[in-house]
């Protein structure tokens, strides 16, 4: 397979923060661009992920320029993706001893050793989300998307399976914390008194209802 001309793509490792923005238009009288009409605010700026997200895009779609014969988006398949990934870990930042090193497994390494950096498991997933998203926003089938294939799944797991063994770090998978309900007990019907003839409790309207409300947990990543 084919590899890129080493584009000089940034590390997505890099600790960027979201880039700033840039107002287009400007008034020729020395201030800057007016709103239309009174009372409309500026647009927010971008968060962090939508901005990491613009970044990764734009580093996929260098890396498919520079790419030997260059490769179209159209083209793309799991295949390329793995190979980006691949690409990536000329800047990656983790230690994975190899299977010859004395600290092959070994979490706290207690000397350096001459074993490769790569790019962390957990980085390379979070990196294939947000590239599955872009790839969609903008306007890619969701059954065509390459970096939802089957191929780099596998790759994603094997790459996970390794580090852990490599780094003596188990990436065990965090359980989600079962949602706890919160009962709202509503008063009692304040009409619904003991009845005056038969002596027992009024049961129109008297019986309490509870509301249970769930709170919705984001996906959890391990920390690397």
């Amino acid at each position: 397979m084919d590899s890129a001309s080493g584009a000089g793509a940034p590390d997505p490792n890099g600790g960027e923060g979201p880039s700033s923005t840039t107002a287009i238009g400007g008034g020729s009288g020395g201030g800057g661009a007016t709103a239309e009409g009174s009372g409309s605010a500026s647009a927010p700026p971008p968060s962090r992920y939508e901005s990491q997200k613009r970044r990764d895009w734009n580093t996929f779609l260098q890396y498919l320029r520079n790419h030997k014969p260059p490769l179209t988006l159209a083209r793309c398949s799991g295949a390329h993706v793995i190979e980006f990934l691949k690409y990536l870990d000329q800047f990656g930042k983790t230690k994975v001893h190899v299977t010859g090193c004395p600290y092959f497994g070994h979490p706290n390494p207690p000397a350096p050793c001459a074993c490769p950096l790569k790019q962390a498991w957990g980085s390379l997933d979070a990196l294939i989300g947000r590239l599955r998203a872009a790839y969609e926003e903008n306007g890619g089938r969701p059954e065509a998307n390459p970096f939802g294939a089957k191929a780099v799944r596998i790759y994603l797991r094997e790459v996970k399976e390794s580090q852990a063994k490599a780094r003596g770090i188990p990436y065990e998978k965090k359980k989600r914390k079962r949602p706890t309900p919160t009962a709202t007990t509503v008063a009692e019907n304040v009409g619904g008194g003991r009845s005056s003839g038969g002596g027992g409790e009024a049961s129109g309207g008297g019986a309490a209802t509870e509301t249970l409300s769930f709170r919705c947990l984001p996906p959890l990543y391990p920390d690397d």
